[in-house]
C-alpha cells in the first residue's frame, strides 16, 4: 500500500527521474527507515541509486549512540552506503544564538548537501509523512502565518530536497514497518507532551478528530495543495511585476514609488519581500510588520530611511524607494543654506515645510511653546538667522550648563544618521539658536528683563 502511495506522489510531483543518486536522510525512526526501506524495494523500477545519511546530535547519550548503531545495520542488511557523523548540536547552537531545533536541523542540512556534492548526487529524501503536514499547518496556524506559510510542507525544493512521503501517514507508516519486521528506533522525547509540536500531535489532533473530523489529516493535506497553487498563481503575478518595475545593480534595488504604490496589497507585499531575497537568502525573521512598515514608508517624507533587518536598511528618495545593505550619503539630499527674513514666511522645499518668523514685544502675545513652536529674546541675537544643516564642530547651550556637540545631541536621542542631515538647525554669527524639533539654546531662552521677542514655528505640510 505505501509503495504504490509512494510510487503516486514520485510520478504526480515529478520527485525522481531515472539515474538520480539519492541521499536518505536516516534518523532511524518509523519514518525514515520505511521510507529507506521503500525506496531500497522500488530502486530497480526507478533505476535509482540510493545512500543514507545518519547525524548523531549528541543530545540523547546513549540512546543517541543505539540510533547510529541501528541505522549502519539495516543500511547494511539492505547494501546501501551509510554515512555516520556526529556533531554537539548543544553546543553549536549555543555558539550561533539559535534555539537547539535549529541548530540540530542546520547541522543535519549541512552534512546532507555536504554529501550531496562530494557524492554529486541529485536528491535529498526527507522522511516528512501527512502527519508531519498537519501539524506543521496547525502550529503555523497557531503561530500566525502568511499565505506562504499556509501551504505547508512541499513535495520538493528547488535544492534537491524532496518528501515522497507527503501523502503517508503515520499510522500506514507504523504498520509497514510491523509487516516487514524493520523494528525502528523510537525516539520517547516525541511522546513527551512538552513541545508545542509534541502537544499538536499528541492532544490537538487527536481531540479535533474524535470531535469534529476523523477525516483531518487528508483535508488538511488537500488545503495545503490548493493553497500552494493559489500562492504559486499570486507569486508568479508578483515576480513578472518584480522584473518589470525594478532597477537593480550589485548594491541596491530602486522602484519608482508611482510603480508600486499602488499595487494590490497581495502583489505589492510580495515585490518587496523579492527586493530582500536580493539580499538575504533566508526570509525568516521578517515578519508582517517588517513589510508594513516599508509600505508606510511609500507615504513618508523624502529622505527617510528604516532599519528593516539583518542589516537591510530602505531608503526613500526622490521618487524612489531604496533597498541597500550600505548607507547611500551620497545620495540623501542635504538641507540648502536659508536666510531668514525678520518677519514672514519661507518654505523648505528638502522638507515640504514652512518656517513662520515673527517679532513682537514681549506681553503683546501668550506664549505657548511646543515641540515646533519656540520663542526666543530678539535683542540676544547678534546678526541674521540662517537655517541650514549641520556642520562638522556645532555646539549648542545646554540649560544650566555648559555646551554638547549637536552629534553627541543626536547619538543621545537615538536620531538616525541619515536623518540627521534634514534636521534644520537656526543659527546666528554667534551660535545655534534650535535644533528644530529637538533642543533650543539656553543662550537666547526668555528672561525677566527680555524686552523683544522672536517666535519661530515650524510646520510639516501635507
Amino acid at each position: 500500500m505505501i509503495k504504490n502511495i509512494i510510487k503516486q506522489t514520485i510520478k504526480r510531483e515529478n520527485l525522481i527521474d531515472k539515474n538520480d543518486k539519492i541521499i536518505i536522510a536516516l534518523s532511524g525512526g518509523p519514518d525514515s527507515v520505511a521510507l529507506l526501506h521503500a525506496l531500497n524495494s522500488l530502486k530497480d523500477e526507478l533505476q535509482i541509486k540510493l545512500y543514507a545519511a545518519h547525524l548523531n546530535h549528541q543530545i540523547r547519550g546513549i540512546e543517541a549512540q543505539k540510533d547510529a548503531l541501528y541505522t549502519m545495520k539495516i543500511c547494511e542488511e539492505l547494501g546501501i552506503t551509510c554515512f555516520v557523523s556526529s556533531k554537539d548540536a548543544i553546543k553549536y547552537s549555543k555558539e550561533n544564538k539559535l534555539s537547539l531545533e535549529e541548530g540540530a536541523r542546520k547541522l543535519r542540512y549541512d552534512m546532507f548537501f555536504e554529501l550531496k556534492e562530494k557524492l554529486n548526487a541529485n536528491k535529498i529524501a526527507i522522511a516528512h509523512n501527512k502527519d508531519d503536514q498537519s501539524e506543521t499547518f496547525l502550529m503555523r496556524v497557531i503561530r500566525g502565518t502568511g499565505l506562504d506559510g499556509l501551504k505547508g510542507i512541499r513535495y520538493k525544493r528547488e535544492d534537491g530536497i524532496i518528501r515522497p512521503l507527503l501523502d503517508v501517514d503515520r499510522e500506514s507508516i507504523e504498520k509497514y514497518c510491523e509487516d516487514y519486521k524493520l523494528n525502528p528506533r523510537i525516539d520517547k522525547t516525541n511522546l513527551e507532551n512538552i513541545y508545542t509540536r509534541n502537544k499538536i500531535r499528541l492532544d490537538l489532533i487527536p481531540y479535533i478528530e474524535e470531535h469534529f473530523n476523523s477525516n483531518l489529516k487528508s483535508n488538511i493535506s488537500r488545503l495545503c495543495n490548493m493553497l500552494y497553487e493559489d500562492s504559486n498563481y499570486i507569486n508568479t503575478k508578483a515576480k513578472e511585476c518584480f522584473d518589470r518595475v525594478k532597477n537593480e545593480d550589485n548594491k541596491m534595488i530602486k522602484f519608482k514609488v508611482d510603480n508600486i504604490k499602488n499595487l494590490d496589497y497581495p502583489i505589492k507585499s510580495r515585490v518587496i519581500r523579492l527586493a530582500l531575497k536580493k539580499f538575504i537568502v533566508d526570509l525568516k525573521g521578517i515578519e508582517y510588520i517588517h513589510i508594513d512598515n516599508i509600505i508606510k514608508l511609500l507615504n513618508g517624507e523624502k529622505g527617510q530611511l528604516i532599519d528593516i533587518k539583518k542589516g537591510i536598511k530602505a531608503f526613500l528618495i526622490d521618487d524612489e524607494i531604496i533597498f541597500s545593505k550600505e548607507l547611500i550619503k551620497k545620495d540623501i539630499e542635504k538641507l540648502n543654506v536659508y536666510n531668514l527674513p525678520k518677519s514672514g514666511f519661507i518654505k523648505i522645499k528638502e522638507l515640504n515645510a514652512l518656517l513662520e518668523i515673527k517679532s513682537f514685544e514681549k506681553g503683546e502675545e501668550e506664549l505657548k511653546s511646543d515641540k515646533y513652536t519656540k520663542y526666543f529674546d530678539l535683542d540676544k541675537i547678534s546678526s541674521k538667522l540662517v537655517l541650514r544643516p549641520r556642520e562638522n564642530g556645532d555646539r549648542i547651550k545646554m540649560l544650566n550648563s555648559g555646551t554638547k556637540k549637536i552629534k553627541d545631541l543626536f547619538i543621545d536621542m537615538k536620531i538616525e544618521k541619515e536623518k540627521r542631515e534634514l534636521i534644520p538647525i537656526i543659527s546666528d554669527d554667534k551660535g545655534i539658536l534650535w535644533v528644530v524639533g529637538y533642543k533650543m539654546s539656553d543662550d537666547y531662552k526668555i528672561e525677566d528683563d527680555t524686552k523683544n521677542i522672536l517666535k519661530l514655528f515650524f510646520k510639516k505640510l501635507s
